[in-house]
């Protein structure tokens, strides 16, 4: 019973580096940082005080490791074609949002451009050859690399196939829907998931009937063409758990669906909670980043009403 947390943690996608306690360590400030914004002093003394948590138990469901075993799906040179389909369906997802939403000007009109698909006797050159036009199209905008080619590359093909790993690989899905569903136990009030973590989080809720607040941010949840219409279960209702919905993005995250979620999610039958999107937050410059989204007095709102503050 000792691991069980008054709140649940769900992290996003590209985090197959880190572990449990290293993301605690970096989400806590943060989120005891957007409280203390909303200006409950007290309670964000009992998330982190003094560089250490307070009294109250938080705890990160992680699952990344998932995504450097043996086997598991985290380079483009281990997906099948049917992967590499669905990535490339991802990545024109992303491009159609890049080029309606990104600040960068430079972003959008690439979005735009490299968004057309190419002439049929087109050739792809060099390393990402083997994979699809849009996937190459999303390295090139510096949204997600801007310190080089390079590093787009890695993480874009990163991204992707962790998304698409999580859709396809059984294991995967499995594995990290348990570590969300073993921290949660009678004092659980919220769930707080990030990005991948959303969809994880959301498909988890439905497996308990205890009640809790869920906060989402920078989700993809709306993404219909590779995410939205392989949810479980079908069709897409709000988890019977889930007591109230509030879903956060940043008008400049192109990882997030920049919908109103309550379009696509029914209420559970006898209930009439809807996901809520709040109004676009502004990230700065890092604006699919979970602590950016952590620190804000909307996210410090959200979690003070869950816990009865």
């Amino acid at each position: 019973m000792g691991r069980l947390a008054t709140i649940v943690l769900v992290h996003g996608i590209a985090q197959q580096q880190g572990s449990a306690d290293t993301l605690e360590a970096r989400w806590l400030p943060a989120l005891a940082g957007g409280v203390r914004n909303h200006g409950a002093e007290e309670l964000a003394d009992r998330l982190w005080r003094d560089g250490a948590p307070g009294s109250l138990s938080t705890r990160m469901a992680f699952y990344g490791n998932q995504f450097l075993a043996e086997g598991a799906q985290g380079a483009g040179t281990e997906l099948d074609d049917t992967q590499l389909d669905l990535m490339e369906q991802l990545a024109a997802e992303w491009l159609t949002t890049a080029a309606t939403h990104a600040s960068d000007k430079r972003d959008r009109a690439t979005a735009f451009r490299l968004g057309t698909p190419p002439p049929p006797d087109a050739v792809a050159q060099g390393v990402t050859a083997t994979l699809r036009p849009a996937i190459n199209a999303l390295m090139r905008l510096r949204w997600f690399a801007p310190f080089g080619f390079g590093l787009a590359q890695k993480f874009v093909v990163s991204a992707l196939s962790q998304v698409v790993g999580y859709l396809t690989d059984e294991k995967i899905r499995e594995y990290a829907q348990q570590r969300v569903l073993e921290q949660i136990g009678p004092d659980t009030r919220l769930v707080i998931a990030h990005s991948l973590g959303s969809v994880v989080a959301y498909e988890a809720l439905h497996h308990t009937d205890h009640p809790v607040t869920l906060l989402t941010m920078g989700s993809p949840l709306g993404l219909r063409t590779v995410i939205y219409d392989r949810l479980r279960p079908q069709p897409t209702i709000v988890p019977k758990s889930v007591t109230d919905w509030r879903n956060l993005v940043d008008e400049d995250d192109i990882v997030a669906a920049h919908l109103e979620l309550a379009e696509l999610f029914s209420p559970c039958p006898g209930s009439t909670v809807v996901p809520i999107t709040e109004q676009y937050l502004d990230n700065g410059s890092s604006p699919h980043d979970s602590t950016n989204y952590l620190t804000k007095a909307t996210t410090g709102g959200i979690v003070a009403k869950a816990l009865g503050h």
